[in-house]
């Protein structure tokens, strides 16, 4: 094969050398040090994305509703004085410069004057958070459903789907078989998608509760405790499973269980048989029953 006469050979003319074929193949260490820091990358670009369309977007944007819907005080702007924010009881300054009369400034300065009165902090209450987790819940939902228009994504779906017909095949105690598994509900009360919904639940009451009134402190807020809203969603999850019948775990995983239509679809057979096979081999990783009682014991 001629260097140059591959994937680029229709740009290049099929010029020889220009883009020369490797000639060394990397070693198996290059090649999981490269998995590696692929791996790495991907989860910090994550982690990156979802603060912020999960945590600052809803955050800014609900700031903002307050205050244009006059749920806040608003920023007041005086001739030669900067401006300041009125709120009926009392004035509180924003830290601003005086500024030139609005005749003399550029556009983009009268428009970042105007968004920044947005910005200015507005306490956050039951109402703030509930708008707050409701524009969250917007951006899930908005996600995961154009996610679901994609044709590899929806295998997922329905690989997802002969996840939770064989792990409630197994609760119930019946034979692993695809005919078992064929006529159970594909919607889980403790799936994931359950777990995220409790976790925007907990967040809601959590942080009408802890608040500050600096927007800075609220988002870091947020962040840090990322790790105490997932446990206590994830013990109230754990709680449901055995309290399966009360009222309240059922309504507290009900909107999970109604969003997993979307994020579950109906698999086929070939698709279960599947499911089947990955949950015997991870049961063949549980321990048996007499390792359990010597661990209970040590």
């Amino acid at each position: 094969m001629i260097e140059g006469e591959g994937d680029f050979a229709g740009l290049t003319g099929a010029m020889p050398g220009l883009f020369p074929l490797p000639t060394k193949k990397r070693s198996k260490d290059e090649l999981k040090k490269g998995a590696t820091a692929a791996a790495a990358s991907s989860i910090v670009f994550a982690l990156i994305f979802d603060v912020l369309l999960f945590i600052a977007a809803p955050l800014l944007l609900t700031n903002a509703l307050f205050i244009a819907a006059g749920w806040a005080p608003q920023p007041v702007v005086s001739a030669g004085s900067g401006s300041r924010v009125s709120s009926g009881t009392g004035v509180s300054p924003v830290n601003q410069a005086p500024d030139a009369p609005a005749t003399e400034q550029p556009w983009y300065s009268r428009t970042w004057t105007s968004v920044r009165g947005y910005l200015h902090p507005v306490r956050p209450t039951v109402g703030f958070n509930l708008i707050d987790g409701l524009i969250r819940m917007s951006f899930f939902l908005i996600m995961i459903v154009s996610f679901s228009l994609l044709k590899d994504i929806r295998r997922v779906f329905e690989y997802h789907g002969a996840e939770h017909k064989t792990v409630f095949t197994w609760e119930k105690g019946l034979a692993l078989t695809v005919d078992n598994a064929r006529p159970q509900p594909r919607q889980h009360p403790r799936c994931g998608t359950s777990f995220l919904m409790v976790v925007m639940l907990v967040s809601i009451l959590l942080f009408s509760v802890i608040r500050f009134d600096s927007l800075l402190l609220n988002f870091l807020v947020r962040i840090a405790f990322i790790p105490l809203v997932a446990g206590l969603s994830y013990e109230i999850i754990r709680l449901s499973a055995k309290k399966e019948s009360g009222a309240f775990f059922k309504a507290i995983t009900r909107p999970g269980v109604w969003l997993q239509n979307i994020t579950t679809k109906e698999p086929d057979d070939s698709q279960l048989e599947v499911a089947i096979e990955a949950l015997k081999e991870s049961l063949k990783l549980e321990p048996k029953p007499a390792e359990a009682e010597l661990a209970l014991l040590s």
